[in-house]
């Protein structure tokens, strides 16, 4: 789904693993969101965006601790499909190696807009077939997306504003489906040309705004993209001591080994322990229980959602 500054990238997906493990989010992880590493070095260029990010004042930002005390990581092999597949089918999928999916939720730049089976109820029988979910909000998109069928949904003049309003639709409707506080909720950002500062700068400021909003509300602010320009903008963002970054990075880099510390964009103490998701192949046809689904394959430690 997604290309880097010169690297073909994507996200989506998963592959095989054992039974889910579940267990409280690891306290030894105390940075707060978007706080600079121990080892980050001096500013890079982030986009033309000072330290302080040239966010607004909202008020004390939330730290990311506010909501990781009621999370629950998984750690293990999960898929993710376009249109939310029947609750029959995900019974039947048992059979697989996975046992984490990935749905889309919300979100105005959301390809399969229709997700007849995703309701309250899809999330609690699921939820009690053992499945673990990862919610994905596909919102506006960069001022540089790569995507010609997204560029009709880009950010707009107002990016903080935006990405705020935006993550409160997110909020409502992970609420309205039985995801409870503590949950990550996932910004699909695509592929973009982080390299041109005007956009980089617009972007950031959407994806702190949805991530503040998202923290304060008491959920984990997830990010998706490509590991070559998403990935790789909130990594520079985060040495250079940005605030209100993702608490969790999904990246997309396909046809390589499937793992979360071998990414060369990121440094192996970023987003750890516990805080990645790895997408290493998408567009594949898998079949297990008499059922055929078209996924992307993923590799993971990291929350999961909280199911009423």
């Amino acid at each position: 789904m997604i290309v880097g500054l010169g690297f073909v990238l994507l996200l989506l997906g998963l592959a095989a693993a054992p039974p889910a493990e579940a267990g409280p989010w690891p306290r030894r992880d105390a940075a707060p969101v978007g706080s600079a590493a121990p080892d980050a070095g001096g500013a890079p260029d982030v986009g033309g965006v000072p330290d302080t990010g040239g966010a607004p004042d909202a008020g004390p930002r939330v730290p990311e601790s506010g909501a990781r005390a009621g999370a629950r990581t998984f750690k293990g092999r999960a898929f993710d499909t376009c249109r939310t597949p029947s609750t029959d089918t995900m019974r039947r999928w048992r059979a697989s190696p996975y046992r984490a999916v990935g749905v889309y939720f919300g979100g105005r730049g959301r390809a399969c807009k229709a997700q007849p089976h995703l309701t309250r109820a899809w999330m609690r029988t699921v939820h009690g077939q053992g499945w673990r979910v990862l919610p994905l909000y596909v919102g506006s998109q960069s001022t540089c997306v790569f995507a010609r069928h997204k560029r009709n949904v880009r950010i707009g003049r107002h990016p903080w504003k935006q990405g705020t309003s935006e993550a409160r639709d997110a909020v409502r409707r992970a609420s309205a489906l039985g995801m409870r506080q503590g949950s990550p909720l996932f910004l699909d950002m695509e592929a973009y040309a982080y390299g041109k500062k005007k956009c980089a700068r617009s972007t950031l400021l959407f994806v702190r705004g949805w991530n503040r909003e998202v923290s304060r509300q008491g959920y984990l602010p997830g990010f998706y993209s490509s590991a070559g320009s998403g990935i790789r903008h909130m990594e520079r963002s985060r040495r250079a001591g940005v605030q209100d970054l993702p608490a969790v990075v999904w990246f997309a880099r396909w046809g390589v080994r499937d793992g979360l510390h071998r990414e060369p964009v990121l440094r192996r103490t970023a987003w750890t322990p516990a805080r990645r998701i790895h997408q290493y192949a998408g567009n594949v046809r898998e079949r297990h229980g008499g059922r055929t689904l078209l996924i992307d394959r993923n590799v993971m430690h990291a929350p999961v959602a909280r199911i009423d």
